[in-house]
């Protein structure tokens, strides 16, 4: 725990210091999933295959459901870990409710779009990485989350997407016809 606050303290004591610091710090922890949701979009409609349209769209959906809206939220039922804001008196540079931190929605369900987004595209698929772990360490930069948090939310959302992969049939997979209905 002691790890967590020093780091906490060391990412977020940057904030509330420069002003261009403080809006890339909002605009990443706030506003880049939108985009990451938009270019996987793109991403699925620039997909040849139909096949594999609707895979790697079912692989994304599911994960996230599974990681954001029931692993996470199963975790904060039983567990309850306040908002380093909350704790500490500070605050944090957007507007949030002081539920449990603990594990990270935003962490689970993007980490889980970008490993989906890594089977279609691995190209891509890094730069979601990089691109969710930014908006991770955003979310500690602004206050809302300990670093821990960003970590349990990114494991959820990276072992959702190996369950989910894991039950769901490839896309290769030839489908048995279902035998016929005689009269």
């Amino acid at each position: 725990m002691a790890f967590d606050s020093s780091l906490f303290q060391f990412i977020s004591g940057l904030s509330h210091k420069f002003w261009l610091f403080d809006w890339l710090g909002i605009l990443f922890a706030s506003y880049l999933g939108y985009l990451l949701v938009f270019i996987f979009l793109i991403l699925l409609l620039k997909e040849k295959n139909w096949r594999q349209r609707i895979y790697f769209a079912s692989l994304a959906a599911l994960s996230v459901i599974l990681s954001r809206g029931i692993i996470t939220e199963v975790i904060r039922f039983f567990y309850y870990h306040p908002r380093p804001f909350a704790v500490l008196g500070i605050e944090p540079l957007i507007n949030h409710a002081t539920s449990g931190s603990f594990p990270s929605g935003h962490s689970a369900a993007f980490f889980a779009l970008a490993l989906a987004v890594f089977y279609l595209n691995r190209k891509w698929g890094w730069k979601f990485l990089i691109a969710v772990s930014v908006m991770g360490i955003a979310r500690i930069f602004v206050g809302v989350h300990w670093p821990s948090d960003i970590l349990g939310g990114a494991v959820i959302g990276l072992i959702s997407v190996i369950i989910i992969r894991k039950l769901l049939p490839s896309p290769e997979a030839k489908i048995k016809e279902a035998p016929a209905l005689d009269n």
